[in-house]
């Protein structure tokens, strides 16, 4: 019998996640694993374990796999197999693919996660017909992956959609990038935490002095039960997150934009703030309300794993091109 199982790796900063399904896509195996990929030279190890274990839980193994799919934060080269920069993983022109496909020989393809969960939304049809989206990922980290008439667009760098180090306050906080003020150093996880030890360090009166140090989950639970310091913080964000999804539909003029990540899972609570936000522009221009229509945002579920639906998606891809080498750049 011939290998026909397909594997997706999504590669977080504090979690790798596998997921395991057929040539139809029906899940075989899944599992999330709360422990960081580490350095460059444990990388290889840590994947491998994990994928291991995903399939040992469903009685599978590697020998039934027919290509395997990656999905990695930072900027990613498709056509050479690798990580050329991941600042929050410490990852600087890393060979992924190529070390990947000598490890398990198996075709191979890796992509940046952001942009290979957006290609899975559209290739799945998870929000239904349309072939312009934007996914926009919030979470440790903040990035966007952008559908254009059906096929992901990279841009000429690779870069395209990195809408977490555009600068939305220049005398705001330090982003690793280098720069001031980013998205990411605004409107991520951490940032939510950091502005919150900011202000109970100021003295502000909240239930999530009880909690420190303090997360984004802490935050935005905090804010469903109605403490005043959270549901600011909620407000506040809910408004960055608004003009990042205004920003992308006049940059790219996609029909919907998609909000995944962490952060997103505090659900009513994290969207309500956006859809204020989104009204508030709405009422101030006109162009605003013609290109954001009610419908334009659209919130994933808890346990979409669109990050590793993604890398499975590109697993097929890979196998779907037949023999030839072990990793591919074709396009989603």
């Amino acid at each position: 019998m011939s290998p026909d199982l397909l594997a997706g790796v999504d590669v977080g900063g504090s979690k790798i996640a596998v997921l395991v399904t057929d040539g139809d896509l029906t899940v075989c195996a899944r599992q999330a694993v709360e422990t960081g990929v580490g350095g460059p030279d444990e990388a290889i190890d840590r994947i491998e374990a994990v994928l291991e274990t995903t399939l040992a839980s469903a009685g599978l193994n590697r020998a039934e796999l027919a290509a395997l799919g990656v999905g990695v934060p930072g900027r990613v080269d498709p056509e050479a197999g690798s990580v050329t920069l991941a600042v929050n993983l410490g990852w600087h022109d890393l060979p992924l693919g190529p070390l990947l496909a000598d490890r398990f020989g198996l075709p191979v393809r890796i992509e940046n996660d952001v942009r290979a969960a957006a290609a899975g939304l559209h290739d799945r049809r998870v929000l239904g017909d349309g072939d312009d989206l934007a996914y926009l990922s919030i979470g440790t980290g903040i990035s966007a992956g952008v559908v254009l008439d059906g096929r992901l667009h990279r841009g000429a760098r690779g870069m395209a959609g990195e809408i977490g180090h555009v600068v939305i306050d220049a005398d705001g906080p330090a982003c690793p990038c280098g720069l001031r003020g980013c998205f990411e150093a605004i409107a991520s996880g951490p940032a939510v935490a950091r502005r919150a030890e900011a202000a109970l360090d100021g003295g502000a009166a909240s239930s999530l002095a009880a909690q420190r140090p303090v997360t984004a989950v802490d935050v935005y639970r905090a804010a469903a039960a109605g403490d005043p310091l959270a549901l600011e913080l909620a407000e506040s964000t809910g408004r960055h997150v608004a003009r990042a999804v205004h920003e992308l539909v006049m940059a790219y003029d996609v029909r919907r934009v998609v909000l995944g990540g962490g952060v997103t899972n505090a659900g009513e609570v994290f969207l309500a703030p956006i859809l204020r936000g989104l009204d508030g522009l709405r009422g101030a221009s006109e162009l605003a309300r013609e290109v954001l229509p009610p419908d334009i945002v659209h919130l994933l579920p808890v346990g979409s794993d669109a990050g590793a639906w993604g890398a499975v998606v590109l697993a097929r891809s890979v196998a779907a091109a037949g023999p030839g080498r072990r990793w591919s750049h074709e396009s989603a």
